[in-house]
């Protein structure tokens, strides 16, 4: 969803556009979360009907003798909650694919000290009023920043190097932004323009086993496609090919990744060596480097909608021709928990080396914006439960 508003208009008025913007939403999410509750009482009712219904038919059974055979007792039904249940097959927004009774248990210490110290030497904007972060966040690098005033609200190890996996593509799709509106002419970019992948491109998503958007070899995409493909499948695909769009191959893109970087002055703690997320020593930034990155990010109303739209279909091709419909899938288990207000923003990651992880950019009902990024929790859905208390502890 884009700001309505003018680019002359005051930061007071911006503010109040977000801030009535944000409560129509709100608002519109509590509807939906009514209507889905409505839905659930309905079915477990029916459920509960069928399973008395089955009970009374298996005591007839037994008393009966109609099968000649002994009824056993059943167990009871228990009733998973989301952090139990298995994750949905095929992508869920990183880089590996987890399914019930194969996923690869990463095993992630749960940090329980808050630290009331911390080095703010490299950012001397940042620690006032900073505190430690709650027990119940178990990821092992945190970091809350609110980007009206930068802020650190709170954090957990947010200096420590980290392997960003796919929250690389944040800088991915912010490099490429601002690249091609460097090259317009118009000051816009062509969305519409088309890159033809090749097989170099698909083969490199499928060699290093990265998520992927499903574009074949030859088939011609538009830069949208790219852009959003990057970000809500996390497809390695949609990435380089983004890469090569822009620069002409990936190693010549990562250039620019890491001339960004110095830009931001974030040059000394984070460099980057690819552009999807892939592991390597040499690939590496801290939670307060990604959080700055996605703040940068969310500057652009274009990268904004990008990382917030929640599905998205892909442009026809000859290859899909009723194209490809892809979904951020933190954006869609997010939305139904309680946070105090609205995650707009949001991108994860996955590799052993950095555990479940991921950056997300939450506004208040107030009209206020807030930034949370960790790395090192157990899963998914831990990855999540760890974002909705960091945002819990706003107020």
């Amino acid at each position: 969803m884009a700001f309505e508003y003018r680019e002359n208009e005051g930061e007071e008025e911006k503010r109040l556009a977000r801030q009535a913007m944000y409560k129509k939403m709100r608002a519109e999410k509590e509807r939906i979360l009514r209507r889905r509750k409505i839905i659930k009482v309905s079915l477990i009712g029916i459920f509960a009907v069928g399973v008395l219904s089955f009970g009374f038919s298996t005591v007839g059974d037994a008393i009966r003798g109609d099968k000649g055979e002994a009824v056993e007792e059943t167990n009871g039904l228990v009733s998973l909650t989301d952090e139990e249940s298995p994750a949905d097959s095929g992508n869920v927004g990183s880089d590996t694919l987890t399914v019930s009774g194969s996923e690869e248990i990463v095993e992630t210490p749960v940090v329980t000290d808050n630290e009331s110290e911390y080095d703010f030497s490299d950012y001397p904007q940042m620690g006032l009023g900073t505190k430690g972060i709650s027990d119940d966040v178990i990821s092992t690098n945190a970091v809350l920043i609110d980007i009206n005033d930068n802020s650190v609200l709170a954090q957990r190890g947010m200096n420590d190097r980290i392997s960003p996996a796919s929250m690389t593509k944040v800088m991915t799709v912010l490099v490429a932004y601002e690249e091609l509106l460097k090259k317009s002419e118009s000051g816009e970019i062509d969305l519409d323009d088309t890159f033809t992948m090749t097989i170099e491109i698909t083969d490199y998503a499928y060699s290093n086993d990265c998520s992927s958007v499903g574009f074949l070899d030859g088939e011609v995409v538009t830069v949208r496609d790219l852009f959003y493909g990057t970000i809500l499948p996390s497809g390695g695909d949609a990435a380089v090919g983004l890469a090569c769009y822009v620069a002409g191959s990936q190693e010549a893109f990562v250039e620019l990744m890491n001339e960004k970087l110095s830009q931001m002055d974030l040059d000394e703690s984070a460099h980057f060596t690819n552009c999807v997320g892939l592991y390597d020593d040499e690939h590496y930034c801290t939670v307060f480097d990604i959080a700055m990155i996605m703040k940068e990010a969310a500057k652009s109303e274009f990268l904004r909608d990008v990382l917030s739209l929640h599905t998205y279909t892909t442009a026809p091709t000859e290859s899909h021709p009723e194209g490809i419909t892809v979904s951020n899938w933190f954006l869609r288990r997010i939305e139904d928990r309680d946070t105090g207000g609205e995650v707009l923003c949001a991108k994860t990651g996955f590799v052993n080396q950095s555990g479940n992880c991921a950056v997300s950019l939450f506004v208040d009902d107030d009209g206020s914006e807030y930034i949370c990024a960790s790395a090192g929790s157990s899963s998914s859905w831990k990855c999540i439960a760890d974002h909705v208390n960091m945002y819990l502890s706003i107020n």
